[in-house]
């Protein structure tokens, strides 16, 4: 089982220090977060809180994950980055891949794509993109990124999307791997088509199981599909043995919050915290 440092709310000048200190550590990777802005009123519930509300406000410092990536990624030369998860449907999908397509080459091939519908109104109307029929417009900018991506003379004639012959060089020379989160069936069954992976949100240790058979049922893991978690009621040894029990592949964790120091924590108690899980955790895996 791999650990992934996440890296939401930090302050953006600690991302490069933190990328180095996770991969001296042995973290295999960095999983990015995704917010374009903080609107003041939203007209729909954030999904992954019991009430509703969000779990950050209008200061709270976020980073385009691709400028992110590409910076941690020249200071790094093993760890690889992954978004958790960007919000697909207020953006264009030829824009997108060119920004993918870039950062897997500036990475050396270290970047996966975590994707998901996105949950607010606001955030598609004031980019531009409809709320309505937000999943089939998704599935088609999936199958537009992937087209794109994997290089030469391609078109795309879609219900939402259309395009004549066009080209994207260089195209990455590994496929970028997708993994898909939202916990609904509709994501689900997305994840399970057309998905190297499904990546959760928070999540207790039975709902994990749960989505873990459905995904099995759907047929998922007829094929390499990994299991990104954010598991809300499993922590230490113990907690994470079950978790590789029943098939995690990659938990995210915020190592430092586990020893007091919060998210707007100093950089050196950060790196300690990364350091005291490694030798705690991760070699235990190993």
């Amino acid at each position: 089982m791999k650990f992934t440092v996440g890296i939401a709310m930090s302050p953006l000048d600690q991302l490069t220090e933190l990328a180095q200190c996770a991969e001296e550590c042995g973290y295999a990777s960095i999983a990015l977060p995704d917010s374009l802005f903080f609107s003041e009123k939203v007209s729909a519930d954030y999904p992954y809180t019991p009430d509703g509300s969000r779990m950050w406000n209008a200061e709270t410092p976020w980073v385009d994950p691709f400028v992110a990536a590409a910076a941690m990624g020249a200071v790094t030369s093993r760890i690889h980055f992954y978004t958790q998860v960007l919000k697909l449907g207020s953006r264009n999908p030829l824009l997108l891949a060119r920004q993918v397509g870039s950062v897997a080459h500036m990475t050396g091939n270290r970047f996966g794509l975590g994707v998901g519908l996105g949950w607010s109104p606001e955030e598609f109307e004031w980019c531009g993109a409809p709320y309505k029929n937000r999943g089939p417009r998704v599935d088609e900018m999936i199958d537009v990124l992937k087209l794109v991506l994997g290089g030469g003379m391609v078109e795309y004639h879609g219900d939402y999307f259309d395009f004549d012959r066009l080209q994207m060089s260089p195209a990455p020379t590994s496929p970028v791997p997708f993994y898909v989160g939202g916990h609904s069936p509709a994501a689900l069954k997305r994840a399970a088509r057309v998905g190297d992976g499904w990546t959760s949100a928070m999540i207790t240790f039975e709902d994990l199981k749960s989505v873990i058979a459905q995904l099995t049922d759907l047929g998922a893991f007829e094929r390499p599909f990994e299991i990104q978690a954010v598991c809300i009621d499993r922590f230490g040894l113990d907690g994470y043995k079950q978790l590789d029990e029943i098939g995690v592949t990659d938990v995210i964790v915020v190592p430092w919050l586990f020893y007091g120091v919060g998210f707007d924590g100093g950089l050196q108690a950060k790196k300690d915290g990364l350091r005291r899980f490694a030798d705690e955790v991760i070699g235990e895996f190993a």
